[in-house]
């Protein structure tokens, strides 16, 4: 397909990681001069959809197309406009589909509830809008950990859905992307799912890392300081978290204390030498190693429960940063490697590599939120460009996808197995009964499956047809 125009619309947009990566992506291409795209670019923005006023509002500040605020599932009901809610079916025909869909029920972070958590279905909006639009091709992204929730059978089931989607079907490529390895300055790992509709002949192959060796560096992204007057407010930070910081070494965390703190006067002494670049004119100043050690022992997070690597965790500056996340209490918004501070969100936003200009609206902590749930736009320019570069037929290099979906058999018994024993556990735990006490076949399982049944429900089942 020669210079196609791709119509782009986007499900759970935020304030528009992905959709600026197409757009920078789009640019990219028509530079090119062996392309005939004159002024007119292959990736053209309809709409964006999103739940979140605030970031449909950073989405209509800085993106074309249409920014809608409207829950996802409503927005592309297959059963049409409901009452006032906007619909899929108002507006301007699209030929290309992104949607991110929201993680938090996979992330390793969160408690992996799965399909049976909050967010756990919202893929299904991806799936009713490519039954609506038949799109050429789609893009989804999620966090790694979708891979390991339900066993890895929750990711199947998505992936199978996604392919048997549409009036064609599609050619579905997953690839783990590692964006520190894409020119991004941060260790953001997220799968990437492109599919290509059947009928086009197309496959798609993931690009190559661009940065194999030396990779972005906090630093680098954060040098020069704050050049426009977005999104630049710094945190209040009590003094005891200021003291934390200057006695934490870049690239480590709060929990470095419980350590130090049972280190001798002598390697006490010797380690905060070797280890902060700042001791003769912070640390010194405190007093003897006495004073010093009860300044350690005052930022000590006295805290017993599960120890989270990134609490007050300050960067290496010469390494890319660690996550970026949209949220969480005091300790986890990001902490320079030099200065006593956490992050601005414009700090944070350079490493998730949003431009300058680029505004996020709201409140200090949307405009985290909104940063933090975001596609990296030079990481998602890279994988439009490889999207355009399939259809027109130029090659580029390629790596080939890490990872491969289970045959069918296999990935029954799996799901067979993970769901039997789930159930027999829930109702041992809520019921005291053991499953093997009743008249349960293979068949009244895979069937409670393919129902797609609650274990609350089969519990109910069960209550029914065995009478215990």
């Amino acid at each position: 397909m020669s210079n196609v125009v791709f119509k782009l619309g986007e499900l759970f947009c935020g304030p528009g990681g992905m959709a600026l990566g197409a757009k920078l992506a789009s640019e990219v291409i028509v530079k090119t001069k062996k392309h005939k795209f004159k002024n007119t670019e292959p990736i053209q923005h309809i709409w964006g959809v999103d739940i979140d006023q605030a970031a449909i509002k950073t989405y209509k500040r800085n993106l074309p197309g249409v920014g809608i605020c409207v829950d996802a599932i409503k927005f592309t009901d297959p059963n049409g406009k409901q009452g006032d809610v906007p619909h899929i079916s108002e507006y301007d025909k699209i030929n290309a589909l992104a949607f991110g869909f929201p993680c938090n029920d996979f992330s390793m972070v969160g408690k992996q509830k799965g399909f049976n958590g909050k967010f756990g279905n919202l893929y299904k909006a991806g799936i009713n809008a490519i039954n609506h639009s038949d799109p050429l091709f789609f893009i989804a992204e999620n966090v790694s950990g979708i891979h390991s929730a339900n066993s890895g059978a929750s990711f199947q089931k998505i992936l199978k859905e996604l392919a048997n989607a549409g009036k064609h079907g599609y050619e579905v490529t997953t690839h783990l992307y590692k964006f520190e390895k894409y020119g991004v300055p941060q260790t953001r790992h997220r799968y990437i799912i492109i599919g290509i509709r059947k009928d086009q002949k197309n496959i798609f192959r993931v690009p190559a890392e661009t940065t194999t060796s030396a990779h972005k560096t906090a630093k680098s992204a954060l040098t020069p300081k704050d050049e426009y007057g977005f999104n630049i407010e710094h945190t209040r930070q009590s003094d005891q978290v200021i003291w934390r910081l200057k006695l934490t070494p870049p690239g480590a965390n709060a929990w470095k204390l419980d350590d130090i703190i049972q280190y001798s006067d002598s390697n006490l002494e010797k380690y905060l030498k070797y280890n902060l670049t700042w001791y003769e004119t912070v640390i010194k100043p405190l007093g003897n190693i006495t004073a010093i050690r009860e300044k350690v022992e005052y930022c000590k997070l006295h805290c017993t429960r599960a120890k989270m690597s990134h609490i007050y965790r300050r960067l290496d500056a010469n390494k890319p940063s660690y996550t970026i996340t949209g949220s969480g209490g005091g300790g986890t918004h990001v902490y320079h490697w030099e200065e006593p501070r956490a992050l601005t969100n414009r700090e944070r936003a350079r490493l998730q590599s949003f431009p300058d200009y680029f505004e996020f609206m709201g409140s200090k902590e949307q405009s985290r939120k909104q940063i933090g749930m975001a596609v990296p736009p030079d990481g998602a320019s890279l994988i439009f460009q490889a999207i355009i570069k399939t259809f027109i037929g130029e090659d580029y290099k390629s790596i080939p996808a890490n990872y491969t979906p289970m045959i069918d058999e296999l990935l029954k018994k799996h799901i067979y197995n993970n769901y039997r024993n789930k159930l027999r556990d829930y109702l041992k735990k809520n019921h005291d009964i053991k499953l093997n006490d009743l008249n349960v076949t293979q068949e009244d399982i895979n069937s409670w499956i393919d129902s797609d049944m609650s274990f609350s429900d089969t519990t109910k089942a069960l209550t029914s047809e065995y009478k215990y």
